[in-house]
């Protein structure tokens, strides 16, 4: 029986141009830090060549040449892939993967299960709404962004002004061309950059392994080491015949990438060189310590125990059912990637009494700041005005919370309201039908509707009376506070519950929109949405704008203290979901006394899991069966096939599918996961226990080769040994 588990324009501009940032006090070696490909050969090419690369800047990020920023790509909308072959391979996590493979599977065809490999290119198939996006270029438009701007002007003058000139400058980059821009800031505002792409929307599946493989371990292993998951995916980027993007058509080409990573299928050892590029989301490196103190009193186990609540309900009718397993296959493991790495997080926040150290650093900012006359007047009261921020922040803060993991879990919520702005927008039936389409093939009433009485039970216990929606009166009213039965009565009466109710109304508005907008508006669905909604724009939002607005202020002018004070270090910006390189070794760490994990693992650790009888640890039959042979063609290593490797690189959300490159740039494995003891590597790193986990370049082409027998991808790459 298997066992299911739960699973400026200014002076600082300078020093922004010429350094990036870490936190002062902390005595960190090189490994650590995000670093923007544009400057590396500025900032630490010479200690990336010290500690083991073998290439040049002009390697890594060029606008002269082909380079590997040229093979990195952002997956999707939130992962990282890579070119992998002259004819348009391009290689990401099976988990960034996870959705499209979805999304083309059905009961009668269960390619989460059973995995998909095309056998030819007539035989991949199009992932529709998927996108792979390449970087041309990137450039500081600090001084551009800033121009105009005076002391003179009032915040929301300020801010229309930098919009203003951030949009001239975006215009001009793409002007009469099919390229996207972007212009982000770094360090709280304190300088600007240019991100020019390239987005290709004609992206289709070549392979997936099976879940039992991809996903291997599932949520009992997510976040953690040692790992066995062969987490990779297989899909083609398509061209027009100019190799420009094109919107999905049968005459359409193999993309001819300007740069592709060779493999190199020579194995690694203990210590080597590791390089990781691609798109880390989100880090608050320089997070002031009531803010971390906040994130482990507050905020994560807040979320923690909301997304709990909603776990149990998904996981039980997932077992009934595995129409449902399959149409709430991706939304569970969304949910449950962030609810255990909030865990950990906290678990290493902890640990290395984070909150104390960042105490100890603000002392010492605090003692820097008056020992000057001059930087008194310009940063005395920065630490006291972050006090009193985060303190009349917390009410709101907490809303906000809510807000994101209560009032959007429901999914009847976010359906109401989109359709309802589409009607409002005019938009074409056939678009709306669409959209109708494709939330019902993956809704299941019975869990939303549970998670519905569960959410807004969970927001009454959170929130004051005074910040509740005027339907609560019915709750503790006519349904004597029983949440279930209000939500039931809900479901029975809303059109939302009845794909075939949301189409009659559909056809209502083909010929009636603003009778159907009406009717929309009296749904009970839409009425407490829409209360939700008039309480928070009136009596939250706004305030918490405007302490956000003043808390990141704030930050900035902390930021650029930092910066005065720090002159001469290497400094890195947080993450942004922009391009970075990040780098370190292979490396083993010690967890906690007595225990050590060495580097590796190898398929003997997927078979001994495979015997612990869980569910998350299924293997399929032809896979044991390659174990026992030892049929592992010349990817084994002494009679053993690795699957897994750490290493120091400083990674986070974002990096999942991230090409892990040795020290000549060639590709040795894919980045996937942190171990959990590293994951509060968004807040503060600790070196020695801080590892990416990534899964082998040999596994992956063992798992194509003998596994899936697509042998021929094979001989599209550059593989060298």
């Amino acid at each position: 029986m298997y066992v299911k588990r739960m699973r400026v324009k200014s002076v600082l501009i300078i020093c922004l141009t010429t350094v990036l940032m870490v936190p002062f006090a902390l005595q960190l070696a090189a490994k650590e830090g995000m670093w923007i490909p544009m400057l590396i050969e500025r900032y630490n090419i010479e200690q990336m060549q010290e500690a083991g690369l073998r290439l040049s800047a002009e390697d890594i990020y060029s606008i002269n040449q082909d380079c590997l920023k040229d093979a990195v790509v952002i997956f999707g909308g939130g992962c990282t892939g890579e070119m992998i072959s002259e004819e348009g391979l391009v290689l990401t996590n099976h988990h960034c993967g996870y959705g499209a493979v979805q999304s083309l599977s059905s009961v009668e065809h269960d390619y989460l299960t059973d995995g998909f490999w095309a056998m030819g290119r007539a035989e991949e198939l199009p992932a529709r709404g998927l996108s792979v996006t390449f970087l041309r270029y990137m450039k500081e438009v600090t001084e551009e962004v800033m121009e105009g701007l005076t002391q003179e002007m009032d915040a929301a003058e300020r801010d229309r002004r930098k919009e203003l000139n951030m949009g001239h400058i975006m215009e001009a980059a793409t002007d009469a061309t099919q390229l996207e821009a972007q212009v982000q800031p770094f360090y709280y505002g304190n300088a600007y950059y240019l991100f020019v792409y390239e987005v290709y929307r004609d992206v289709r599946l070549v392979g997936a392994p099976p879940e039992a493989i991809g996903n291997f371990g599932e949520d009992q292993d997510n976040w953690m080491w040692p790992r066995h998951t062969g987490d990779f995916s297989i899909f083609r980027v398509y061209a027009d015949r100019q190799n420009r993007p094109a919107t999905y058509d049968p005459a359409n080409k193999p993309y001819k990438p300007r740069k592709h990573l060779e493999i190199a299928a020579g194995g690694i050892r203990e210590g080597d060189f590791t390089m990781v590029m691609g798109y880390p989301g989100h880090t608050s490196r320089y997070l002031y310590s009531a803010g971390v103190g906040e994130l482990l009193e507050n905020s994560l186990p807040l979320k923690i125990g909301l997304r709990t609540t909603r776990l149990k309900i998904m996981d039980r009718y997932m077992e009934e059912s595995d129409a449902v397993r399959i149409q709430y296959a991706s939304k569970y493991r969304r949910v449950s990637n962030a609810w255990k790495k909030w865990q950990g997080m906290i678990r290493g926040l902890n640990r290395n009494r984070v909150v104390e150290v960042k105490v100890g650093e603000e002392e010492k900012f605090r003692d820097w700041v008056k020992s000057d006359g001059e930087r008194a007047l310009k940063y005395d009261r920065v630490l006291d005005e972050f006090e009193r921020l985060y303190q009349d922040m917390g009410l709101y803060r907490n809303a906000m919370d809510m807000l994101q993991e209560a009032i959007m879990a429901v999914e009847l919520f976010n359906e109401a309201s989109e359709i309802g702005n589409m009607m409002k927008q005019g938009r074409k039936p056939e678009a709306i039908e669409a959209r109708v389409n494709r939330f019902y093939k993956d809704f299941y009433l019975p869990i939303d509707r549970e998670i519905f009485a569960s959410m807004i039970e969970a927001y009454a216990q959170t929130m004051p009376d005074s910040l509740l929606p005027a339907f609560y009166q019915d709750i503790r009213g006519k349904y004597k506070g029983d949440a279930g039965r209000f939500a039931g009565a809900i479901y029975r009466k809303t059109i939302f519950s009845r794909q075939a109710d949301v189409m009659d109304l559909l056809s209502r508005y083909i010929k009636d929109p603003e009778a159907a907008i009406r009717q929309l508006e009296k749904d009970p669905v839409s009425v407490c949405q829409q209360q939700f909604q008039d309480l928070y724009m009136i009596e939250i939002i706004p305030e918490y704008r405007q302490l956000e607005a003043a808390l990141q202020q704030n930050y900035k002018t902390y930021m650029a203290a930092l910066l005065e004070m720090e002159q001469g270090r290497l400094l890195y910006p947080d993450a942004n979901f922009t391009m970075r390189v990040t780098y370190g070794k292979t490396a083993g760490f010690q967890p906690r006394d007595g225990v050590y994990y060495r580097y590796y693992t190898t398929l003997s650790g997927v078979i001994e899991k495979a015997e612990e009888d869980f569910e998350d640890y299924r293997i399929p039959q032809k896979l044991r069966e390659l174990a026992a042979t030892r049929d592992f063609g010349p990817y084994g290593v002494d009679g053993t096939m690795p699957v897994c490797f750490i290493a120091s690189n400083h990674t986070s959300g974002g990096n999942s599918g991230s090409p892990v490159m040795n020290a000549d740039g060639r590709l040795i494995g894919i980045n996937f996961d942190r171990n959990w003891e590293g994951t509060m590597s968004d807040v503060y790193y600790d070196s020695s226990l801080c590892r990416n986990i990534s899964v082998d370049i040999r596994y992956v082409l063992f798992i194509i080769d003998k596994y899936a027998d697509a042998g021929y991808l094979l001989n599209e790459m550059d593989i060298v040994w």
